[in-house]
């Protein structure tokens, strides 16, 4: 069974607006993964390179 409804991109805009940061920002996260191969890739890739130890700290990049 498929339901379908029309929702206008104003009706989206609103509701993202009326959104608490920490809301939005896990939106615009899960919108970025439904529409983008290249950043679940760009995920599944940092998390291998976290793993296996390649990372530095901020202090090492920044140097603060």
């Amino acid at each position: 069974m498929k339901i379908t409804m029309e929702i206008k991109p104003e009706d989206i805009i609103e509701s993202v607006k009326m959104m608490d940061a920490e809301e939005r920002d896990a939106f615009l996260e899960d919108l970025l993964a439904a529409t983008s191969p290249e950043y679940l890739e760009s995920i599944r890739q940092a998390r291998t390179e976290y793993k296996s130890g390649k990372v530095k700290t901020h202090q090492e990049v920044f140097g603060e």
